[in-house]
């Protein structure tokens, strides 16, 4: 066996460089060469997927939180056609109520009965996100949250300002369905 390994020995030590194809180290060199664009390829088209990934990771995920916010603003105003479709019966308790104040006796009578149904009739409507807008004559007209129904010539300290309220404006969770209708001096 000692001879065995003194014979790989001498063939090592008898190896000479010459013995090399020239061809084969050159097809050694074009094979390294293309595992390294092979490998710099893969690696640009790796980051390119990972690039991808997270571009429609990000914009699935604001989709989500778009989803959450709308469907979130449909629940809050889910509510807005039935409370529109109330407003002008809240419009005749109020003004049956204004006319009932003017006889003593007969506020008297409202009060105790239709009034407290009115009471509690705006109480459920403002649980539910219900909020009349408040406007008092003398305050500025904002067109944003009136509706101007009529102008009557004033003096110029009353002018852009509100004069009387015909309809009261009302507010759903801070979202305005019906502008207050005032009249405005001109």
């Amino acid at each position: 066996m000692a001879e065995k390994n003194e014979e790989i020995i001498d063939e090592k030590e008898t190896f000479d460089a010459t013995d090399i194809d020239p061809k084969t180290v050159e097809n050694q060199e074009v094979e390294e060469e293309m595992i390294t664009d092979e490998m710099t390829e893969l690696k640009q088209n790796l980051g390119e997927a990972k690039d991808k990934y997270l571009r429609l990771y990000a914009e699935f995920e604001n989709f989500k939180r778009r989803n959450i916010k709308e469907r979130s603003d449909t629940f809050k105003r889910a509510a807005q056609d039935t409370m529109t479709a109330v407003l002008p019966i809240l419009d005749d308790f109020d003004r049956a109520k204004a006319n009932a104040e003017k006889d003593e006796e007969t506020a008297k009578i409202f009060n105790e009965g239709v009034g407290l149904i009115v009471q509690k009739l705006h109480t459920v409507l403002k649980g539910k996100g219900l909020e009349v807008m408040e406007t008092e004559a003398g305050t500025d007209f904002d067109p944003d949250r009136h509706e101007a129904v009529a102008e009557l010539p004033m003096g110029d300290e009353m002018k852009g300002k509100i004069i009387d309220t015909t309809d009261k404006g009302y507010t759903l969770n801070g979202v305005i369905i019906r502008h207050a209708k005032v009249v405005v001096g001109a």
